[in-house]
């Protein structure tokens, strides 16, 4: 039998397999793949305050991918911890919220909140969001503001704490601060600005104009910052970005992923978390890979053969 475990020292995981934040209400799926599957569930990104989102329309299909801009909707953390909370503390998947703010103090305080939950076990901080602060800039854009709101979660909980950050030239640097200022891992990677155009009548698809490229399109991207950022920073990295079946996640298991997160391929298989895990452990059995962790980082750097 495979060991699946998954050691992130303040966080274990019975199986590497999660759902991307904002793609599996939970509920919705539960008659295709109950949470209590999954080795962690993650929750849509939750706010101090309830937030309304963008307009519509939010999503829109492209080749080999999706456009989103929703706009972190979200009911807000007391209505969270009151409605939707109590409905997924039976679980026997671990429970990862995912938070936000347009503050520094913002992510903080919601991290203070979440951490007097029992059934919380980890946040994944979305350092997406514009800081008002900074004329808009995302947290996860700039190191020294990501050191900041990582140290300051830091010392309002002893949770797990990852940070989901994007790809962008800094993106080593940011994940270093993020390390640096105590995160117990990096989520690799959120979605790429992208846009689609209705050329009939000249105007964006979506209704923010704008919105977030995420599927199958970003899978190298995702694949090399994993393998890049893991290698360099020595820091544990969550996968995610167009992973559809078990041989992508196998894939950025052997870049550097110590666990991976399915999103698009949620919408066009909803059953895919359970084809992924009994196909990572295929993949293992075959192999004679007994221990997950023994797959991690196990690419083969050897130069190939003159073929002259």
């Amino acid at each position: 039998m495979v060991d699946l475990t998954v050691d992130f020292g303040r966080l274990v995981l019975r199986n590497p397999v999660m759902n991307a934040s904002g793609t599996y209400g939970g509920e919705e799926y539960v008659h295709h793949v109950p949470i209590d599957s999954l080795g962690a569930f993650v929750t849509k990104t939750v706010t101090r305050e309830p937030r309304q989102g963008n307009p519509p329309p939010r999503i829109y299909e492209t080749p080999c991918g999706m456009l989103n801009s929703i706009g972190l909707e979200n009911m807000g953390v007391r209505r969270f911890i009151s409605e939707l909370l109590p409905r997924l503390a039976s679980s026997e998947a671990k429970i990862i919220v995912s938070i936000g703010g347009n503050s520094v103090s913002e992510y903080s305080d919601v991290a203070g909140i979440l951490s007097d939950e029992e059934a919380v076990d980890g946040l994944e901080l979305n350092l997406s969001c514009p800081n008002v602060k900074e004329g808009g800039l995302q947290f996860g854009k700039e190191p020294k503001i990501a050191h900041r709101v990582v140290s300051a979660v830091r010392k309002a909980t002893s949770l797990f704490v990852t940070a989901k950050l994007s790809s962008h030239s800094d993106l080593p640097e940011v994940a270093r601060a993020c390390r640096d200022a105590g995160c117990d891992s990096v989520t690799l990677i959120n979605t790429l600005p992208g846009m689609a155009v209705d050329i009939v009548k000249r105007r964006s698809w979506l209704g923010n104009i704008t919105g977030g490229l995420s599927g199958p399109a970003i899978r190298p991207v995702a694949v090399y910052w994993v393998y890049r950022i893991t290698g360099e920073l020595k820091i544990p990295a969550i996968g995610v970005g167009g992973i559809m079946k078990s041989e992508d996640a196998v894939e950025f298991m052997i870049a550097g992923a110590s666990a991976i997160q399915i999103g698009t391929g949620n919408f066009v298989d909803p059953t895919a978390p359970l084809s992924v895990i009994d196909g990572i452990v295929s993949y293992c059995e075959r192999g004679r890979i007994d221990r997950l962790s023994d797959l991690v980082g196990s690419l083969n750097l050897e130069k190939f053969p003159d073929r002259n």
